[in-house]
């Protein structure tokens, strides 16, 4: 395979606009959530520890709180779906749902069960209750499928499958 660079800037095009349906449903999905269990969501408990462990913390004010998870959580997105391009076969027979789908749990397990652990971060699947890691596998499964649409909407490729 022979990945251009317009493959993965599709791809990181479609990872941008992938997280707007999972970012919808991280939101509707928290708010079914127990209130004891309606804390905020990874993308600003990462971003928060981040700007901790970096020292900027108590400069920003709640307002830049709000734009850096944004823009975090958004640049990820790009970032993860960009990297979706470069996977074997993405040149030849476009990206399938389920393909998306199942790249999207890849990047829940490796963020959540394997940087974030390692990290120490309170976003980490085994310090996160049963059903809000159900809540962000939901959402990464959503990303995963919206990736594999948008990229192939974006680079005009075929998917193998009919969904």
């Amino acid at each position: 395979m022979h990945t251009t660079s317009r493959q993965i800037f599709g791809s990181g095009l479609a990872g941008l606009a992938a997280t707007v349906p999972m970012t919808v449903t991280m939101m509707a999905l928290q708010r079914q959530l127990p209130r004891h269990e309606r804390h905020p969501l990874p993308p600003r408990t990462i971003t928060e520890e981040a700007a901790e462990n970096t020292g900027v913390a108590a400069a920003l004010s709640e307002r830049e709180k709000r734009k850096l998870t944004t823009l975090a959580h958004f640049g990820y997105g790009t970032a993860v779906g960009a990297l979706y391009g470069t996977l074997p076969g993405s040149d030849r027979d476009g990206s399938s749902i389920v393909r998306g789908m199942l790249y999207g749990l890849g990047v829940w397990s490796v963020s959540y069960l394997g940087w974030l652990p390692a990290v120490g971060s309170d976003a980490a699947a085994n310090r996160e209750s049963a059903r809000r890691n159900a809540l962000m596998i939901a959402s990464h499964l959503v990303w995963g499928a919206s990736l594999a649409l948008m990229q192939r909407a974006i680079l005009g490729e075929r998917s193998t499958d009919s969904a």
